[in-house]
């Protein structure tokens, strides 16, 4: 098998490698002359795959280490034959975990009180259910919108209208698909007229598609509203993202809410099985095997400000919105810093990668453990 793969997926060598002879590329440039004798081809989302792409190239299977399929023609593939996978799931853990890190982060720095927020998630899937679960458990009142679980009977959560969530939330986060067609269409789901209807002081952000945002639309409401408050770490137009609305936003990052070392290990995984059941053959990589031993993050009850310091310690995300911000003062190289930046991004793990140690109060450990980290017994 001839096997070409993204360069970022990781352990893609090591995963598979007993498979086939792998060879890895910058995903963002793959060419139909790279796959001239490919038979596995394994991309991530920044790789358009479509007839252009592949060409007469004998490939059998595709593979997508991402939770998203709006860079894949799914229906050319049906007609070539062609078997395809993704990773819906892998990084919902890392993505829920990097909302409530900004949340708490920007709370501290703006000076907001996060408990008394009503928060409205758009989109119940893999990462809005997470985000969900995780702000309830810390005591946040939560609306829920997502159209197609509701109109397919699945309501046991009583969703409510897109309205409805701009009327009434004062923190809005977004965790939909991106989609132009079909009944419930995503992109600029938030447009200009949307984005006027915010709550004084509304806390927004978007950790989905860069486009289910209208940016320009965004930007030019943050010239007029700076009670606004707002997280973006997907952008319409990546890697050659709005320096401007950059500029505006309170935080930013690029496009790696996703990014935590489990989470990309976890996309691998799907994948290699995927490929596995595909060829007809047994699992073979297992990514536990990477992954080090918990590390201690110690916590006293009695610390200021105890669930902004959980946050702050289990990750500084304060860190990426310093070196995305640093891309401005050489547009000219922004978008090839954009890529450089999620190409080199440090490792960061989730929850049950840090064990607690010190001497919480009882709830507070049982809250900690409900949201997933590991206590020292």
């Amino acid at each position: 098998m001839n096997i070409i793969a993204d360069e970022n997926i990781p352990f893609v060598r090591e995963a598979f490698g007993r498979i086939g002879t792998v060879s890895t590329l910058p995903g963002r440039n793959m060419t139909a002359g790279d796959l001239r004798s490919c038979n596995i081809l394994l991309v991530r989302s920044v790789t358009r795959v479509d007839a252009a792409l592949i060409g007469d190239a004998p490939i059998r299977f595709v593979a997508s280490a991402t939770i998203g399929t709006d860079h894949i023609d799914l229906e050319y593939l049906r007609q070539r034959g062609i078997g395809f996978a993704n990773a819906p799931g892998c990084n919902a853990e890392s993505a829920s975990e990097y909302i409530i890190g900004a949340l708490f982060h920007l709370a501290e720095r703006r000076g907001f009180d996060p408990f008394s927020l009503r928060a409205g998630i758009i989109g119940h899937g893999n990462v809005g259910s997470r985000v969900r679960r995780k702000l309830e458990t810390l005591g946040i009142e939560v609306l829920l919108n997502d159209p197609p679980k509701q109109q397919a009977g699945i309501d046991e959560h009583n969703y409510v209208s897109l309205q409805t969530l701009i009327d009434e939330c004062d923190f809005i986060t977004c965790h939909v698909p991106l989609t132009h067609d079909g009944e419930h269409p995503t992109w600029h789901l938030l447009d200009a007229a949307r984005l006027a209807e915010l709550r004084p002081g509304c806390i927004l952000f978007n950790a989905a598609r860069g486009a289910v945002i209208d940016n320009p639309a965004l930007s030019a409401l943050l010239r007029e509203r700076p009670d606004l408050t707002v997280f973006l770490d997907t952008w319409e137009g990546e890697p050659s993202i709005d320096l401007e609305l950059m500029r505006q936003v309170d935080l930013a990052s690029p496009h790696i809410a996703g990014y935590s070392v489990e989470g990309r290990l976890r996309g691998t995984q799907m994948i290699h099985d995927a490929c596995c059941r595909e060829l007809g053959i047994d699992s073979h990589w297992f990514m536990q095997d990477h992954l080090p031993d918990p590390q201690p993050l110690t916590l006293e009850d009695g610390i200021p400000d105890f669930w902004f310091r959980v946050f702050e310690r289990h990750y500084p995300i304060q860190q990426d919105d310093r070196a995305l911000r640093a891309l401005a003062e050489h547009p000219a190289h922004a978008a090839a810093g954009f890529d450089r930046l999620r190409k080199q991004y440090p490792p960061r793990y989730e929850y049950p990668q840090f064990r607690i140690s010190g001497d919480p109060h009882s709830s507070l450990r049982r809250t900690l453990q409900q949201l997933g980290f590991s206590l020292e017994s």
